[in-house]
């Protein structure tokens, strides 16, 4: 690796922006698959409720998280130049996609749009979230990305 500093271009003073976005989404994405599950479950029209507010809130913080996490990746070529980056930035690309088409089938009567389509699909976008949340801790602690 370069002696080159991997820094990230989107920050307030030195503290990364995308790294302080990121946890809302990941909640909220979290939470749809634990309120769909409860769902399944009860067929409780308040756990459907809570998917579609989780789900449009996880997209709304993620659109943000993606922006800072967009500026950082096209501002440092260093940064470009990692694998971990690119499966990162593709992953989290996907995560917004499903979650938005999650979004429009929470959108319909409460059984059909969380049993089974809205379940798998929050079952599928929690694990895409486990993929980059470990390809963004590699590019942390593996390759000090946005550390001094």
């Amino acid at each position: 690796m370069t002696n080159q500093v991997l820094r990230p271009t989107a920050r307030i003073a030195t503290h990364p922006i995308h790294p302080m976005l990121v946890p809302f989404p990941i909640a909220c994405f979290v939470g749809t698959l634990i309120t769909d599950l409860a769902y399944w479950q009860t067929a409780e029209m308040m756990w459907a409720n809570f998917s579609a507010w989780l789900l449009t809130a996880g997209l709304l913080m993620g659109l943000l998280a993606a922006i800072a996490g967009l500026i950082d990746f096209l501002g440092n070529r260093l940064i470009r130049d990692l694998w971990p980056a690119w499966a990162h930035l593709l992953g989290n690309a996907l995560v917004l996609i499903l979650s938005f088409f999650n979004a429009l089938v929470h959108s319909r009567d409460a059984w059909t749009s969380v049993i089974p389509t809205g379940l798998i699909l929050s079952a599928v976008v929690v694990v895409i979230v486990l993929f980059t949340g470990w390809m963004g801790w590699s590019m942390v602690y593996r390759h000090r990305v946005g550390v001094n």
